[in-house]
């Protein structure tokens, strides 16, 4: 039998030569391998469970997907029922009568509608229009969109009141307000000028027209800022066309700049407008959460009282070490300092959400502290300033802050680390104010996402594991079952592809204590008494990790089965350094970056190798991207006997030429030596590229606003200069995420490790059949 004919048969059984007898990954090898990427495994899975869609008396609407499409189910949980949301087959025709093509009941063409407010009639946009269907006799006629008239229809993001009559927006750096119902149009400031202007969204690596602002509860007053950044420093792009190129220029302040983005506090009146100045300085463009004051897409750190007359807020500062939590009367623009908070590395207030709320109808307010290493809530006097008590105590963190309830004195959250199998899967609690009667409301094991009812009654919890399929279910408010809701099924899915979930993986950190966790791919058909190379997909802490906090069943997670389908394993280990578990652990090597959990890596690989004898420790490769692609050139560069090849896409190799906020808040204010050095300086990558010894690929977009390609520019000098060889990928109009390049990349990432790290040849130009999910518009 020649090599070829034993490929052949190889990939018939499922099974891959991965010795260095192995000469060729065929054509069949990589479409095996697209098959378990996403949009080809989410296909198979059944009955899954969207977002609950609350209507009136506490029933919810939502989407499930089927064998043959897809369905609206209703359910009425005072009722305990479960049924279709409409008369699917009726719609359907309606529909067809009027559409430009026939509709099928399963596949209708949208996937989120809304009730009329007496549920007689539905409404839905499909074919470039808005269509309202009387679930009566299913009559159908075509309507006016709610956007027609709105400036967002002119390409001008607006934010909508809270009464949903009033929306604002900015225009030539001032902020202006349209009626939703009328169209007029009110310009709320006149004093806004170029890079002084109101409520933007331009500093650093964020240059939107989206207004950043938090309207008051009864939609009369606006909380937003004055940002000024007149002498911040520029960062330039420069495109790639035809003809003269053009010139993106834009303010990026970077570490050590003497002039950052800093933000005038105001309230805005909008019916008779007038603007008032909180009397505070001005703050750095910080925020609690994330990188800057619109993380989560809306004014972070502000919270507004019920009657709109007091508005609290939290000024950081620019190292992210001090938190003032301040309190303003909206109606006269005065500051009062209610306490503040010191760290010796960095505050951070929550993981997707702001873990802290004012509550001014008692003048108290629920603080987040990571003060004794975990992260907890604490009861505060907001009159005096002083701690009333402690809220949550114990060795597990409080991730988010998903409800107050002032009137019951009532509590809930997301806790992790209460969880024996692993640290990271989160369960919902509720506890009193008093910190008595915490209580598990979402009791199975795994990782739990929770949608509540408008009137608190009801909530709808979706759990899942790595390796179990997400089960939704109704429960009480006291956290009791009253009826599964859906289960998603993954039997297509198995016997589609012989698809399998990863293997979940617990090793010891460099420290030789620390429990990790992560997981590992392995070939679906594997052969135990074969040798595989070993491919480490890392993405470093201080504000991510590899798993990204996400611990849930997912049916594809990147490439990573795919490319272990070719012949490798593939593992992911969030290392130390990384959030969502204790404060400790997160600072573990702070302020140094360098260290980019490196250490961790290495050390559980070699775990994983006395562990799993078919794991080859003499071909390892890496790659990442982002954070990613700074740790796989750190890793190439200073552990060049044990990683073999790597691919770093798009790193932030040299943070000095990054935004500021990133590495101030993660490595700390730049200082200067007296020898002209600094404390960043040793942290980057170009300075180690003469180390190299391995196969290494760089990528990076031109055109990337977030890591700016310079970056990548500098290692690639530095490399050059030290005459070593490597290979690079260039993407002339991509930004940091590649974009339409991104298939492309992947491929290239394949053929990378296929050639390198596997010793084989591989398809030549493969091309990625993207396609998308029928049943998913």
């Amino acid at each position: 039998m020649t090599i070829k004919h034993f490929i052949a048969a190889s990939f018939v059984c499922g099974s891959f030569l991965t010795s260095s007898a192995q000469n060729a990954v065929t054509l069949q090898d990589y479409q095996r391998a697209e098959s378990f990427l996403g949009y080809s495994t989410h296909k198979y899975l059944d009955r899954t469970f969207s977002s609950p869609n609350w209507i009136s008396g506490d029933r919810f609407w939502y989407r499930t997907l089927t064998p043959k499409g897809s369905e609206f189910i209703l359910v009425d949980p005072v009722k305990k029922t479960k049924a279709p949301a409409f008369d699917a087959a009726r719609l359907a025709a309606a529909l067809s009568s009027v559409a430009p093509i026939g509709v099928l009941p399963d596949a209708l063409p949208f996937n989120y509608f809304t009730y009329s407010d007496d549920n007689r009639f539905i409404s839905f946009y499909a074919f470039r229009q808005q269509w309202k269907v009387n679930l009566q006799d299913y009559s159908i006629a075509a309507e006016k969109s709610a956007d027609q008239n709105s400036a967002s229809a002119n390409n001008v993001p607006e934010v909508v009141s809270p009464d949903g009559s009033k929306a604002a927006y900015i225009k030539d750096w001032n902020l202006w307000m349209r009626d939703t119902k009328t169209g007029k149009e009110t310009q709320l400031t006149k004093d806004g000028i170029k890079d002084f202007g109101y409520s933007t969204d331009n500093a650093g690596w964020k240059h939107s027209n989206n207004a950043i602002l938090r309207w008051s509860p009864d939609s009369k007053k606006i909380a937003t800022f004055k940002q000024d950044q007149r002498q911040v420093g520029e960062m330039y792009l420069v495109s790639t066309n035809v003809g003269h190129p053009k010139l993106e220029q834009w303010k990026y302040p970077l570490p050590g700049d003497e002039h950052i983005p800093m933000i005038t506090r105001v309230v805005i009146e909008v019916e008779n407008p007038k603007v008032i100045t909180l009397n505070v300085a001005p703050d750095p463009h910080r925020a609690t959460l994330s990188d800057d004051v619109a993380s989560s897409g809306t004014f972070d750190d502000v919270d507004w009282s019920t009657d709109g007359n007091w508005l609290a807020f939290v000024s950081t500062s620019r190292d992210h070490k001090n938190e003032k939590v301040r309190i303003a009367n909206a109606n006269t623009g005065e500051v009062r300092e209610v306490f503040e908070e010191n760290v010796t590395t960095q505050y951070q207030s929550g993981w997707g959400t702001i873990n802290w709320k004012f509550l001014p109808k008692t003048n108290e307010l629920i603080w987040f502290s990571e003060r004794d290493s975990w992260g907890h809530l604490y009861l505060y006097d907001a009159a005096t300033g002083k701690v009333k008590n402690q809220i949550t105590k114990g060795n597990f963190m409080v991730s988010d802050l998903l409800k107050v309830d002032e009137k019951s004195r009532v509590i809930y959250f997301y806790a992790r680390g209460l969880e024996k199998e692993n640290p990271y899967y989160r369960q919902l609690y509720k506890i009193g104010f008093d910190g008595k009667g915490m209580t598990v409301l979402s009791p199975a094991e795994g990782y739990h996402t929770v949608f509540f009812a408008k009137s608190g009654k009801y909530m709808v919890d979706t759990y899942s594991k790595l390796d179990v399929p997400p089960v939704t279910v109704l429960l009480d408010q006291n956290g009791k079952q009253m009826m599964e809701v859906e289960r998603t099924d993954v039997s297509r899915l198995k016997d589609a592809i012989g698809w399998k979930a990863p293997t979940p993986i617990t090793v010891k950190a460099h420290d030789g204590v620390t429990d990790l966790y992560g997981l590992m791919f392995t070939p679906t058909h594997l052969d135990p008494s074969k040798k595989y190379p070993v491919i480490d997909y890392v993405y470093p802490g201080p504000q991510g990790g590899s798993m990204n906090g996400t611990w849930e069943f997912s049916s594809a997670r990147g490439d990573n089965q795919a490319l272990a389908e070719l012949g490798f394993c593939v593992v992911l280990i969030e290392g130390t350094g990384n959030p969502l578990r204790s404060k400790s652990f997160q600072d573990m090597y702070f302020p140094d970056l360098s260290i980019n959990t490196l250490p961790d890596q290495v050390s559980g690989i070699r775990q994983l190798a006395q562990r799993y004898s078919y794991l080859d420790t003499t071909r390892i490769g890496i790659w990442g991207h982002s954070g990613g692609g700074f740790a796989t050139a750190a890793a190439m560069f200073n552990y060049p006997d044990f990683f073999k090849v790597g691919i770093s896409e798009s790193g932030n190799h040299e943070n000095r030429n990054y935004e500021d906020d990133w590495g101030e808040r993660y490595i700390g204010l730049l200082k200067k030596n007296a020898d002209g050095s600094d404390n960043y300086a040793a942290q980057a990558n170009q300075l180690y590229a003469r180390k190299l010894k391995g196969k290494l690929l760089l990528a990076h977009g031109m055109m990337d606003d977030n890591v700016p390609p310079y970056n990548t520019m500098l290692v690639i000098d530095a490399l050059e200069k030290a005459g070593k060889d490597f290979d690079l990928i260039v993407f002339p109009q991509a930004h940091h995420g590649y974009g339409e390049n991104s298939y492309y990349m992947m491929r290239r990432r394949w053929d990378y490790f296929v050639t390198n790290l596997l010793g084989a040849e591989h398809p030549k130009e493969y091309k990625l059949q993207v396609t998308g999910d029928r049943r998913v518009m």
